[in-house]
Order: C-alpha cells, then structure tokens, then sequence
C-alpha cells in the first residue's frame, strides 16, 4: 500500500500523544496541558486502528482475489519488522538497569514469548511495560491470518457476522464482568491494568474496526470508492464520535468507559482513518510538515522513548525549567529513536526487501 500523508498524520499524531502520556515518568509537563497528558493513551489506540487497517488490508487482498496467503512469506515480514529493534531495547532493558525509567521489570521471557501484556505484576514490574500493545499487535499478526484464511474458505457472511458480534459484544460483556468481579473482591493489585486495560481479549476494538475497513476496501472496493466521496463528513463525524468517547473516559476505570468506551472511541479513529486514507477529505490531503519522518520512526520512538526520559532526568534533573523541560525531553526520545531506526529498524527493512518474496499465491498453484 502506498504511503498516504493523511495516515502519517495519524501515525504522528499517535506517537506524540503516547510521549505525552509517558511524560509522567518525569513528573508530567505542567498544569496546562494537564488535558493533554491525561488522554494521550488514546496514541496507542490510534495504532491498534491503523495497525488493523494496514494489516487488514495485506492479509485480505489477496484473499479477495482468490489467492493463497502465504503465510511464511507474510510472518517473516513482520518479523524483520517487528524483532529486531525489539530485541535491542529489550537486551538494553534487561542488561544495563541503570536506563530503566523505574526499578522492577517482568523477566525477559515474558516479553520473548509476548505474554508479558498477559502474566506482568505491575506494581513490582513497570518498566518497559509499554511493551504491552506490541504483545496485542503480535497476537494479532499470529491468529488474524488463520482466521482469514478460514472465514476466506467458508465463505460464510453469516460467519463473518458471528466473529464480528464476538469482538464487539463478547468484549463489551467480557470487560464489564471483570470490572464488577474485580471491584467486588478488590484485589491487593493494579488490577485496572492487568485485568481490563493490557490483557488482548480486552483490546481488540481498534485492531478489529480497522479490520472492517480493511475488507471494506479490499472486498468492496466499488462501495469504498463511492463512500471515499463522503470522507470530509467521516472526518467530521469521526472527530465528533471521538470526543464524545473521550468524555466516558473521564473516569478512566469506570464501568461505562471500560464496557462501551473502547468500542465507541474506536468507531470515532475508525472514521478518521478511513478519512485519511484517501484524498477527499483536508486530513487525507494536508501533508504535516514532518510528519511522514516522524511516521517512519515512530516504532523505534516508541519502543525507546522512556530510556531517553530518564536518561535526561539522571543528568539533568532539577536543571530543566519551563519550555526548556519539553524541548529537552522531546529533542532527547527523537535523537534516540533516530539512531534505533537508523541503525537497527531500517537495514533490517532494507534486507527484508532483498530476501522478499511473494505473499500471496494463486490458489491453485
């Protein structure tokens, strides 16, 4: 898929509200934009919506075609994307303790194995515990495949109703039954966190609309072209959906937002992202000054953007004020995340692309 400068506005704009959010780790960045750092987990589900439209649209075109989905071809990729950065930041997490942004971190085989989203204790263990949303998105890239491959054989609408109503009301139903269980018995642990807000089967709003828009691109590509011709009202729409989702999270482990707060706020991104994904609304048309850099690091920002933190707080500490605190911190994750993506994430890429081959394959070859 060609690169679309209204989807690396979103991923930009992902990656920034997820620094935001993290700036707690070195005491926030001020009353003023106290808004801001209270709501920027929402980057995180701006992934989960691109990631499943981006993802999506891989796995069902040729599905869609009639083709074979060549599922080595198709892991290895993600593989060369994912693994190795990952594994640096890991070794660097796990072997050097001093670059930690907090003490305790799960072993290193839960992040291995990514189960870590799964198995974490969060109160001993929270450092690099951003990991958590690449375990979702590795769940994600192991099982949507196989499921696609037997929706694509089955050929079932009425299938396809069945896993679309499991998501949706299987996770609304899921969600509030671990929230009452929970604030019933009142366990001695975050249990906000490792019960509701990591676990996979909890997350799956956002990967799962992007998936819908996926098919609806690649299944129905004459109903996506047409519908592209309202994407300036999607855009609208999408913004307003998205605050009014906003506005259950203001109590962030509160029934409602847990229950029905996920899949509404993932409907709003939803209808963002399909905004962006063409060129009739001002979203998908308006090229942000950086923002396709900022979009083609994010992973390594991302994954590296709490060391650089902390590493400024140690040297620097009480020395920072005012502007000077956000500029300092801000300049610091994208020089590191820059030599992560210049140095790792970007030949990995480059030999991918040598070693590449095809993902899909006719289906009666």
């Amino acid at each position: 898929m060609p690169r679309l400068p209204g989807l690396d506005t979103l991923r930009a704009l992902a990656i920034i509200l997820v620094m935001v959010f993290h700036s707690w780790v070195v005491g926030g960045m001020g009353p003023r934009f106290d808004p801001l750092v209270r709501y920027g987990w929402v980057g995180v589900d701006i992934f989960f919506v691109l990631s499943g439209f981006l993802i999506g649209s891989q796995v069902l075109a040729p599905l869609a075609r009639g083709e074979r989905l060549a599922l080595g071809a198709f892991y290895r990729r993600r593989a060369y994307r994912i693994l190795p950065a990952f594994a640096v930041v890991l070794a660097l997490y796990q072997c050097v303790p001093s670059l930690r942004e907090l003490p305790g971190i799960a072993p290193w085989w839960q992040f291995a194995t990514f189960t870590m989203n799964l198995l974490i204790d969060y109160a001993s263990q929270p450092a690099f515990s951003h990991a958590w949303s690449l375990c979702v998105e590795e769940h994600f890239y192991l099982l949507f495949p196989l499921l696609a491959i037997g929706l694509a054989r089955w050929r079932s609408g009425r299938a396809v109703a069945a896993v679309a109503l499991m998501v949706v009301l299987g996770g609304i139903a899921l969600r509030a039954a671990v929230w009452w269980h929970d604030t019933a018995v009142q366990p001695d642990r975050n249990w906000y966190i490792e019960d509701l807000y990591f676990p996979t089967w909890c997350r799956l709003d956002g990967l799962f609309v992007g998936v819908m828009l996926a098919a609806l691109k690649t299944v129905r590509l004459k109903l996506w072209i047409r519908a592209q011709a309202h994407a300036p009202v999607a855009m609208w729409l999408g913004l307003l959906v998205t605050g009014g989702a906003l506005l259950l999270f203001r109590d962030r482990a509160g029934l409602v937002a847990n229950a029905i707060g996920w899949p509404l706020l993932s409907a709003g991104l939803g209808l963002l992202v399909f905004a962006a994904a063409g060129q009739n609304s001002a979203l998908g048309r308006w090229r942000v000054p950086g923002a396709s850099w900022l979009a083609g690091i994010s992973y390594s920002l991302y994954l590296s953007h709490k060391i650089a933190y902390h590493l400024v707080q140690v040297t620097l500490g009480e020395r920072l004020h005012g502007v000077a605190i956000f500029v300092v911190y801000a300049a610091a994750a994208l020089a590191l995340g820059s030599v992560l993506h210049l140095a790792v994430e970007r030949p990995f890429l480059r030999l991918r692309e040598r070693r590449a081959v095809p993902v899909m394959q006719p289906a009666t070859g």
